[in-house]
């Protein structure tokens, strides 16, 4: 992101003089997916692609903000009735409720703000957004007294409280606690972290965007809650320290086959696997093994697409592109029901199969996917 674009709009906008600049990335998620409300881990990392923002303290009691990408003003007070109409700027207000919260004595403050984050593609522009105030404003007010998790938190309460999305914490945790060349495994039941290296020589990891978002997201997204805490409740009577799917079995599942549902089964079957699979791809990084790693990512594609059912016709278009390509690994990233396909591709085979998958995509569905490169990168940072 241009650093120095952002200050020239902070100085048009505001008195002429500069702030404090600082960033926050968004993120990828290289494997372990639907594994968070089951107690099981998630592999993300921070990426090139971010949020920045300048600030500078007004020494009023108000906010004043200007959306640099928006072209959008609005200015808003520091108390729990000052919340802004505007969307974006919930964000910010969000955060500066939630730090006051915490002890920070929060001002008013002018700023700026600009992002690269491609909107919709699945990598957290709001986190970027929310760790960004929320480094920034522990820094100038709160003498950087907060640590990095509660900074993580922040935004997810800031989701919660003031977004109306009721969101987990890997988005705000990847994107505070990033580092470069290195992926993270957050434990989402214990919140123990651990940083595993991802340089993956000789290959690029890129993300082709479907550019669709279907529409059975948030009720499908509750469903398979539900599936999953059912076999959870199925279980526990035989196994009564049982409290996620992560504590268990494929042979645990197997007792109670009769007695949940056949849908039950086979997405308790997905989330248990796939488990698995993020230990595995660990394992495989720590040995330099990238052919492991990509294999274990068609596998979660497929289970995805199958067992759990929450890709589409355009996702796994893609994923076939990228397997008939011979990339080494590739699968539906997020959530699913569009959105992007992430695939670890080598060196020589990048530009074949990103022309093959624009051309086949556009024949198919009459329009182009994009595509986005992304090289794993910093966390939460002061700039300047």
């Amino acid at each position: 992101m241009d650093i120095e674009f952002v200050r020239s709009r902070f100085i048009k906008h505001f008195d002429g003089t500069t702030g404090s600049v600082y960033t926050s990335p968004g993120r990828i998620n290289l494997i372990g997916e639907h594994t968070d409300y089951n107690g099981g881990f998630v592999f993300p990392g921070a990426v090139d692609k971010g949020m920045v923002a300048e600030i500078k303290p007004n020494g009023k009691d108000k906010v004043c903000a200007y959306s640099i990408d928006l072209k959008d003003y609005v200015e808003f007070g520091l108390n729990e009735e000052d919340a802004p109409k505007a969307s974006w700027a919930r964000y910010i207000f969000g955060v500066c409720r939630e730090m006051i919260k915490r002890g920070v004595d929060v001002k008013g403050f002018n700023t700026a703000f600009a992002g690269d984050v491609p909107l919709g593609a699945g990598m957290s522009s709001s986190a970027a957004l929310e760790s960004t105030y929320a480094y920034a404003l522990n820094d100038l007010f709160g003498d950087n007294k907060i640590d990095k998790f509660e900074l993580a938190k922040v935004g997810q309460a800031t989701e919660h409280n003031y977004c109306g999305v009721n969101c987990g914490i890997m988005d705000q945790f990847a994107s505070v606690f990033g580092k470069e060349g290195h992926l993270i495994r957050l434990d989402c039941r214990s919140l123990e972290y651990q940083y595993f290296p991802f340089r993956p020589d000789g290959y690029r990891l890129v993300l082709v965007d479907s550019v669709v978002k279907h529409e059975l997201a948030s009720s499908a997204y509750n469903k398979r809650r539900q599936s999953c805490e059912a076999v959870v409740a199925a279980i526990k009577k035989n196994h009564p320290t049982v409290e996620f799917l992560r504590d268990c079995t494929m042979d645990m599942l197997n007792e109670v086959k009769a007695e949940v549902s056949e849908e039950d089964y086979m997405r308790a079957e997905y989330v248990i696997e796939e488990i698995q699979r993020v230990l595995d791809v660990c394992d495989a990084l720590e040995k330099g093994d990238y052919e492991t790693v990509g294999q274990k990512m068609y596998e979660t594609h497929h289970g995805m697409s199958k067992l759990y059912e929450v890709s589409c016709e355009e996702l796994d278009f893609l994923n076939d592109i990228a397997f008939d390509c011979g990339v080494t690994g590739s699968r539906v990233m997020g959530g699913g029901f569009g959105g992007c396909t992430i695939n670890l591709v080598k060196n020589e085979l990048y530009e074949t199969f990103i022309s093959t998958a624009k051309e086949r995509f556009k024949e198919k569905f009459g329009r182009s996917p994009k595509v986005y490169d992304v090289v794993i990168s910093d966390g939460s940072h002061k700039v300047c």
